[in-house]
């Protein structure tokens, strides 16, 4: 009987067509608990899944209870009984207990009734949302003169105020990237054939050959040469982009060979496979809200906790990677909201302006539906320069918040290079405290125009062994560093003003005196320039943090957030 029903299950993947589902596991073969036994074999073989890099990420940002529960394999035995009913396992994700495949309306049924199942869902299908058309006067060949400089890219750079983050020999250094797009020409570009590509993967075909190959369409590549290229691009006087000297993961998520480009489970599987290397920061700019018929989302479903591609993000963010992505150009159309993943609790959605600051009419808008403000932040994202596939030499303007979310990406491996303690809870938090709109955040800009300068610059802290340590970088050389002081308030105790210890070409810090946790402290910096200027930071209010958190606030509330990485299945 058992073989009966393998060869009908077999026989009927032959004859009926097949859609791809995600099969969702009750358990992993292990009883969830907050206390992982760390000898199990289930625990041993999650942490050997990691790389050291990955594992160092998720120390600094966890602790040393680093693994949970959603890290634990699949168990074997469910797929090995899967298999056994002549499934073909696709994808298996850990994060979400499940695995996609290809099944049959009769396979389906019969898959449902296993007592280790808890459902079976479709995998839907996405469509990718364009950027609004590209300028053909706008297509160059570079002519780079012999002075250094930024070319043409100048304007996107200034926006976010990288030049000056560059002139102190600040470039991403030992941050990892992950990029999820179309595929990437970066071997033949002039702009890119430098880079630091430490992995890829084609999700498409299954091999690690992410530029075009046999099968794929002329202009695969395309989008996503463009989009590395304005985040790491390096060419003296063409084109520079704002972490060209990061390392980088690359994944071909996109198949542009129909309308529908995208499977969720490979969204899902890339993230996966990305933070088991390491990285440090991840990037796509892809939103999705239009589903093959039957299958669409809705407004309602932007609540950061209903799409895979979505929940994907907050479970890589629950591992310490600090995740970007473009809002979506639905500004001009019916939908005009933000789209997933941009919906997320922790993800930050980028939107697009132009070089005079206005807001792109593309640029898609907040809120979510559960009322959370989008886009976080905006970036030059009108006409902005990047490499043209398949050539050496070649460049274009194009709009989208495309462009905009890897100048955004860019911006946090500048932060995270000059402060590589930062968390990336931290990272998120200074990026919007440092935007130029955080004081009154909206629906449009978000928190405003992201700043390399400002958030580099905006006090951050680092916990030594429970120890709180400040640090303030300045990038102004008329700074009299003798005069660099900070006040703070614990409680009713007002201190005088003390001296911060210079650290660095451009960093002070102060250990603060240690404190129980949950004390509010708050501060002050004050300093002198070289014309014995007095100046106060900030202008106005005061720095806030609890004893025992490391979110400074300036703007924002100073509270303890929900764990907003928290995704329901």
């Amino acid at each position: 009987m058992k073989h009966t029903l393998i060869f009908l299950m077999f026989l009927s993947s032959l004859v009926f067509p097949q859609e791809k589902y995600f099969i969702y596991f009750t358990d992993k073969g292990i009883e969830n608990s907050n206390s992982l036994n760390k000898n199990s074999e289930a625990y041993i073989q999650a942490v050997e899944e990691l790389s050291p890099k990955a594992i160092e990420r998720r120390i600094k940002n966890l602790g040393n209870d680093f693994i949970t529960y959603d890290d634990l394999p699949i168990d074997k035995n469910y797929i090995y009984k899967l298999e056994n009913l002549g499934v073909q396992i696709i994808r298996k994700l850990s994060w979400f207990n499940s695995v996609s495949a290809n099944l049959t309306a009769d396979q389906i049924e019969i898959v449902k009734t296993l007592p280790f199942v808890k459902s079976v869902e479709p995998v839907k299908k996405l469509y990718f949302q364009n950027d609004p058309k590209i300028n053909p006067d706008l297509l160059l060949e570079s002519n780079a003169d012999t002075s250094y400089g930024y070319g043409v890219s100048l304007k996107q750079m200034n926006l976010s105020d990288v030049p000056i983050v560059h002139s102190k020999n600040i470039n991403g250094e030992n941050v990892l990237i992950g990029i999820l797009d179309s595929g990437f020409d970066w071997k033949l570009h002039n702009s890119l054939k430098d880079r630091s590509v430490i992995a890829e993967y084609d999700f498409i075909f299954d091999d690690s050959v992410t530029a075009n190959q046999t099968g794929d369409a002329p202009t695969q590549d395309s989008h996503g040469t463009y989009v590395f290229s304005i985040l790491a691009g390096f060419v003296d006087s063409v084109l520079i982009g704002p972490a060209f000297n990061s390392s980088f993961i690359l994944a071909k998520t996109e198949d542009i060979r129909s309308e529908t480009h995208i499977e969720e489970d490979n969204y899902a599987a890339a993230l996966i496979w990305m933070e088991s290397f390491g990285v440090d920061i991840t990037t796509s700019s892809l939103g999705y809200n239009i589903f093959d018929s039957g299958y669409s989302y809705t407004y309602s479903d932007m609540d950061g906790r209903t799409t895979v591609v979505t929940k994907a993000a907050e479970y890589a963010f629950q591992r310490g990677v600090s995740t970007f992505t473009s809002a979506g150009n639905e500004g001009n159309n019916s939908w005009k909201y933000i789209i997933a993943p941009a919906d997320g609790y922790n993800i930050i959605s980028v939107g697009a302006v132009d070089e005079f600051s206005n807001l792109a009419g593309f640029s898609s808008r907040g809120p979510t539906y559960d009322g959370r403000i989008k886009p976080e932040v905006v970036a030059f994202g009108v006409n902005t320069y990047g490499a043209v596939a398949g050539t050496n030499n070649g460049y274009r303007f194009a709009s989208g918040t495309s462009a905009a979310a890897p100048i955004a990406s860019g911006v946090a491996a500048l932060l995270l290079s000059a402060h590589p303690h930062l968390k990336n809870t931290q990272m998120r938090n200074i990026i919007l405290e440092s935007a130029s709109n955080s004081s009154n955040p909206n629906n449009q800009i978000g928190y405003g125009i992201i700043s390399a300068k400002n958030a580099i610059e905006f006090p951050n802290l680092e916990n030594i062994n429970g120890q709180y340590i400040l640090h303030k970088t300045f990038f102004d050389e008329n700074i009299n560093a003798n005069t660099v002081n900070i006040v703070f308030q614990i409680a009713d105790d007002l201190l005088e003003a003390i001296p911060m210890t210079k650290s660095g070409d451009y960093d002070f810090t102060y250990t603060f005196p240690i404190k129980s946790n949950g004390e509010l402290v708050e501060f002050t910096i004050m300093f002198s320039d070289s014309q014995n200027n007095n100046y106060t930071l900030p202008q106005s209010g005061k720095y806030k943090f609890n004893y025992g958190s490391d979110i400074i606030s300036l703007n924002l509330d100073v509270v303890s957030l929900p764990n907003y990485g928290e995704v329901s299945d």
